[in-house]
């Protein structure tokens, strides 16, 4: 019989939940610990991850169209907001999790990576904490527009609002750095095949995301 990974290696596990917030600070020394793709390292990670991959999820779903116009509909005010957050979060941060993980596993087998699938998909979700971290600005938001943030015209449509767009932008621009230092630490490529793999990457998501709208249209 199988031991829960937070019974078995309890300090590995622990380990990996301080590992998330070290990675804007020591992203080579964090993505490193990857490299270890054993099942004891993969089940000491897998917990932290999955909480990331969920925040990611949320903060993806807070930038979306949908959420700025989720409360045109007076029916849709109150609890039902953060119900539908964290719902629509998890579900947006598992198809990234498993779809975009796919897709750099694409890209990094493509030129000739030797990590696996699950790798792929753990290295995704650490580069990907700047993004959960914007959910920071959230409160501020709600502070200065209130539910306007979730209504079409609100008091947020003006130019302060650009202020937090470009904020979001430079959250996902760090995501994207974090993303190419963890493919040279994990496959330990240099700079031109790193920037060739997100490349491929970019344009796997483009092809997912066109057809995935395709398919929802």
């Amino acid at each position: 019989m199988s031991i829960p990974a937070d019974r078995a290696h309890p300090d590995g596990a622990r380990a990996w939940w301080q590992r998330v917030l070290l990675v804007p600070q020591a992203p080579r020394a964090v993505f490193g610990e990857l490299r270890d793709d054993s099942r004891e390292a993969a089940e000491d990670r897998q917990d932290a991850i999955a909480a990331v991959a969920f925040f990611v999820g949320v903060a993806l779903t807070l930038f979306s169209s949908q959420a700025a116009s989720f409360a045109d509909d007076p029916f849709r005010a109150g609890i039902v907001i953060p119900v539908w957050l964290f719902i629509a979060g998890l579900l947006v941060g598992l198809v990234n999790y498993w779809l975009a993980g796919g897709a750099l596993y694409l890209a990094l087998s493509r030129l000739g990576a030797k990590s696996s699938y699950r790798q792929a998909r753990h290295l995704l979700a650490l580069a990907a904490v700047p993004l959960a971290l914007s959910l920071v600005l959230l409160p501020v938001r709600l502070a200065l527009y209130g539910g306007d943030i979730f209504r079409s015209g609100g008091a947020d449509s003006g130019p302060g609002a650009h202020v937090f767009t470009v904020l979001e932008a430079g959250f996902g621009l760090w995501s994207v750095a974090l993303l190419a230092i963890g493919i040279r630490v994990v496959e330990g490529w240099g700079w031109p095949k790193t920037v060739g793999a997100i490349a491929v990457f970019g344009v796997l998501v483009a092809v997912a995301d066109l057809a995935l709208n395709l398919f929802g249209g």
